[in-house]
């Protein structure tokens, strides 16, 4: 960890260098899950060409490896530097409900810079963050991650104590964060299936539980990558209280987004995940 908060402390200039030899190493040589990563590509966009399906490849593993640097920085980099490479464009959003005593519900995607974005929020939002996490198998890898996420303050919340927790913390008027888009692997997950980029695909049903068992309204965090090392995030609506039991309003309007981010910015979307390892309820 010593040896990782020194690599930290690397001005971006020397860090997004190291970045452009791992992605040499990646993308040429080592080929990281290229044939996943294609096979996705070409998935979601029948419509583009051989070479267009190429060139967001390439940027993809671009973004990646800056994404690698960029989450490592996050172990000693100011509050201050952060908020101006992470800029959040109408944060009163959140700030309005706050100041009605309200919490709200979070959601973002695994778009560049998802690290950047949960921990910056601590600075820029007004509240508390409570973030959902799955704890990763490797313990270094998992103390590391923690460590970069609850830098300014986060509170990590495990995903099978999520029910727990709001009931533990519900006086605390705070940001609830999850990122859902990935896919819901685990059997006791219920999960949501629609057509997202052009394939039959499930989704975790916990978002829509969520909002239903607080009732607090739900929001999604549509990042943008500005230029290198520069991000945008824009809080979009996508649920009010009242919320009837059994609806899918939430979850539905939360894929609507995320594949309305992806389709404006296809580089920038996790590729590399297997996320159609199973398109249906019942393979699911």
């Amino acid at each position: 960890m010593i040896l990782l908060r020194l690599f930290s402390r690397l001005p971006f200039p020397v860090l997004y260098f190291i970045s452009d030899f791992l992605f040499v190493i990646a993308y040429y040589i080592v080929g990281y899950r290229k044939k996943l990563v294609r096979q996705n590509l070409m998935n979601s966009f029948p419509e583009k060409s051989e070479h267009e399906i190429r060139g967001i490849e390439r940027d993809f593993y671009r973004h990646l490896c800056d994404y690698s640097v960029e989450t490592l920085k996050l172990l000693t980099v100011s509050a201050d530097e952060l908020r101006k490479r992470m800029r959040y464009t109408n944060p009163e959003v959140v700030f309005q409900y706050r100041d009605q005593g309200t919490s709200v519900i979070l959601l973002s995607s695994h778009q560049f810079n998802w690290e950047w974005l949960l921990v910056s929020g601590v600075l820029s939002l007004g509240v508390p963050i409570d973030f959902v996490y799955q704890p990763i198998s490797n313990a270094f890898t998992d103390r590391l991650i923690q460590s970069c996420r609850t830098r300014f303050g986060g509170h990590p919340v495990k995903r099978n104590e999520v029910a727990r927790e709001l009931a533990k913390r519900k006086k605390i008027i705070r940001g609830i964060a999850i990122v859902a888009d990935q896919y819901p692997g685990h059997a006791q997950d219920k999960k949501y299936e629609t057509r997202f980029l052009n394939q039959d695909t499930v989704f975790f049903f916990g978002s829509q539980q969520m909002a239903e068992l607080t009732q607090y309204p739900a929001v999604y965090a549509d990042v943008e990558r500005v230029s290198r090392g520069y991000y945008t995030c824009t809080l979009v609506h996508i649920g009010d209280p009242p919320y009837e039991k059994n609806s899918t309003g939430v979850v539905e309007n939360y894929a609507r987004a995320v594949e309305r981010v992806i389709q404006q910015h296809p580089s920038g979307w996790l590729w590399s995940h297997n996320r159609w390892k199973k398109r249906h309820l019942q393979e699911a």
